[in-house]
């Protein structure tokens, strides 16, 4: 008896490619299985080598913070001075009389009218005044003058002067400079020789300088001052 088969029932048909997709399911699986194990084991790496900079991080930061000096101590803040306040308490049945109350405008106007000098500025009034009684000036505005001016002088000279005998004698002449002060009231002080020539010429001239009469004085800004004044005495052999 001849066996007849259907063609959808035949089994060998489908066997083969089974087969296939069996072998090509199973190599999907194990490439699939193989990544995943790799990238676990690069994740556990870099997470590894991570934890490993951050310890050195730890240990260096630690050291530093080690080596550093203690910070300075802090002052403590400065105590403020509590002051009691006082309070008067005055009855009302005090007599407090009449007082005269004044104002900022009062006060105000009274710094107007007054004029402010500095204490500097007074001391140095007084310091002057007592330079210029005591200063000798060599040179001035107005110069002290002889009664007549220079010709009188002259004249003078020439009339009070008494030749010293001993000088003729041994035939010495010459000028001698006498140099004196001619006071704020015009009198001659301080008189002494500059230029001497002869003790006996030299006295003679000091005599007769200091037996002047009074000078016109000497005066700077107006005012009479002391002055030092050179006249020369000429001595001649007739």
């Amino acid at each position: 008896m001849e066996i007849k088969k259907s063609s959808k029932a035949d089994l060998e048909k489908g066997k083969t490619l089974a087969f296939l997709m069996g072998i090509v399911l199973g190599l999907a699986i194990l490439f699939v299985g193989f990544e995943w194990g790799t990238t676990e084991l690069k994740i556990s790496a870099s997470d590894r080598v991570a934890d490993i900079l951050a310890e050195e991080e730890i240990d260096i930061t630690t050291q530093e913070v080690e080596n550093l000096p203690p910070p300075p101590p802090v002052a403590p803040p400065p105590q403020q001075e509590v002051v009691a306040e006082v309070l008067t308490i005055v009855e009302d049945n005090v007599d407090v009389g009449n007082q005269t109350l004044m104002s900022s405008e009062d006060t105000q106007r009274e710094a107007q009218t007054q004029t402010y000098v500095p204490p500097a500025a007074v001391a140095a009034l007084v310091v002057e005044e007592e330079i210029t009684e005591q200063t000798i000036f060599e040179i001035v505005e107005d110069m002290p003058e002889f009664p007549g001016g220079m010709a009188a002088l002259t004249a003078y000279l020439g009339k009070n002067i008494v030749y010293p005998v001993i000088a003729q004698e041994n035939g010495i002449a010459g000028r001698v400079t006498v140099s004196f002060v001619v006071n704020q009231d015009g009198s001659i002080v301080d008189a002494v020789v500059a230029r001497p020539i002869d003790p006996a010429l030299d006295r003679e001239a000091l005599r007769v300088v200091n037996s002047m009469p009074r000078w016109t004085p000497g005066k700077q800004r107006g005012k009479a001052v002391r002055v030092r004044y050179t006249v020369p005495v000429v001595f001649r052999l007739q």
